[in-house]
């Protein structure tokens, strides 16, 4: 070993720990979290939005028949308005989900003049983890009974960012 060996390694220690430092800031930094929610669905996506930031864009799938307001329970058509994201389930049949708040006070009056029963239960999801495997392909078909897929990756990644009581704007 030469003579400037204990410096070559006190510099390589130093830079080790200042480099250590700026990964422990990076992963202690918050993560930025979405303030509202916006679904357009002839385009097929979801929006996560930050006032008026993009933070994220999903691909997504809706329900199997995808035109027009949701009317009434079975009908499988996704809802439009405006909802807020009530709770979250870790551990759902579609791997984790979103429950919204869907009926709204316009989806039953609409509901009641129409003497139906407008249904509930409307969520955004991933896949469950019988289907997790399918991945980016459930967005070749609207599938879901009225609800907003995502892929498992994708609904991890949402919903570290999304919060109980993020509103959410679903638009024809």
């Amino acid at each position: 070993m030469s003579d400037d060996s204990p410096v070559v390694l006190r510099r390589s220690f130093g830079a080790l720990v200042a480099l250590i430092a700026i990964c422990a800031a990076a992963n202690a930094a918050p993560q930025i979290k979405a303030d509202h929610i916006v679904v357009i669905k002839h385009t097929r996506t979801m929006l996560l939005m930050r006032g008026n930031k993009v933070l994220k864009t999903y691909r997504i799938s809706l329900g199997a028949v995808p035109v027009g307001p949701k009317e009434q329970e079975g009908d499988h058509k996704t809802p439009e308005g405006n909802y807020v994201v009530d709770s979250k389930k870790p551990h759902s049949q579609f791997y984790r989900a979103f429950h919204l708040s869907y009926p709204n006070a316009a989806d039953r009056a609409r509901a009641r003049k129409l003497g139906v029963n407008p249904g509930g239960d409307v969520e955004i999801h991933g896949l469950g983890a019988k289907y997790g495997w399918i991945g980016a392909s459930q967005r070749l078909y609207d599938w879901t009974d009225g609800c907003i897929a995502v892929t498992n990756q994708e609904i991890d990644e949402i919903f570290s960012m999304v919060p109980v009581g993020t509103s959410v704007e679903i638009k024809p």
